[in-house]
């Protein structure tokens, strides 16, 4: 059985393109966000606490739309009704078990996962880990103050905030996602030393962006699958996922709202600010911290 492929990277990393053109490949399965890994039991997704944010809503969408495609071959509203059943019939099994689940719904095809919250937490990597020692890992990233950029439009800096992201400085604080950009790409490496080298791979998603047939091809091999002219068209069409549109009423969301808004790729070279250059989030002019300069240019940024 294919093991599956975990993308590993923060919000606003090319996480949707990327995994929706690999998804398209003839011998995987593209799925939508599960987060899965967040929870211990399959339940805790449908309880919303003190502590949970109205997103936590929207991350439901992702199981319940894979769920209604891969067992009623469709996405209606009715088909979710069902994939809602589906779930409360497991409620008790834990986030892996119901994981382990669809990974074998979807054999022999290679399922791929991309779930930008597991990330978040060296737990949920961890469970990850757990479950699939020897599943793909792919570390994807983007240039720091680009992101940085991108999840500041989120909410108005929402996201940055619920995860913490904050400089505080003299007499000051200002969100600011370049921490969140550090500290959860350290959480990443930190779980990738533990995978043989074999089985690990890190791509900046900036060159898929830019030329993708000289990228896409590399991971197609890396991961044992065919790289010929075919399946690399179908790649070029991350749209023709059946997750790369807007879904019902009562399961919308699974993604990327900008994605599935427009899921079309085209290939461009994204531009990249100097690492020193003032960042646009910051009303003081400040930079990124050395820190932050010094894991993007071990990840082969430039200054």
């Amino acid at each position: 059985m294919a093991q599956p492929l975990f993308i590993l990277a923060l919000p606003r990393s090319y996480t949707s393109l990327i995994a929706g053109m690999l998804g398209q490949h003839p011998q995987t399965y593209g799925l939508p966000e599960l987060n899965l890994f967040t929870v211990d039991r399959l339940i805790e997704m449908w309880q919303d606490g003190p502590d949970k944010t109205g997103m936590s809503r929207f991350q439901r969408h992702g199981i319940l739309r894979a769920v209604a495609e891969i067992y009623a071959g469709e996405q209606s509203s009715a088909a979710v009704v069902m994939a809602n059943h589906w779930v409360a019939a497991r409620q008790n099994r834990s986030g892996m078990q119901v994981f382990r689940e669809i990974v074998d719904a979807v054999s022999p095809l290679m399922a791929i996962d991309k779930s930008p919250a597991h990330v978040v937490s060296p737990v949920y990597l961890q469970r990850i880990y757990e479950a699939y020692p020897d599943a793909f890992y792919l570390h994807l990233t983007r240039h720091p103050t680009n992101q940085g950029h991108s999840v500041m439009k989120i909410q108005d800096g929402n996201y940055a905030l619920s995860v913490n992201s904050i400089d505080y400085g003299e007499g000051e604080a200002f969100v600011d996602p370049q921490i969140a950009w550090h500290d959860i790409n350290l959480n990443i490496l930190e779980l990738l030393e533990k995978i043989p080298p074999r089985q690990r791979m890190h791509v900046r998603g900036e060159d898929v962006m830019a030329d993708p047939l000289q990228c896409l091809p590399r991971i197609c091999r890396w991961l044992g699958l065919r790289d010929d002219f075919e399946a690399l068209e179908d790649m070029l069409h991350p749209e023709l996922s059946p997750f790369a549109s807007v879904g019902p009423i009562n399961a919308l969301f699974g993604n990327d709202p900008n994605f599935l808004r427009d899921p079309l790729f085209e290939p461009h070279e994204p531009k990249q600010p100097p690492l020193r250059a003032p960042l646009p989030w910051r009303p003081d002019g400040a930079c990124l911290k050395p820190e932050v300069q010094r894991l993007a240019l071990e990840f082969g940024y430039s200054h």
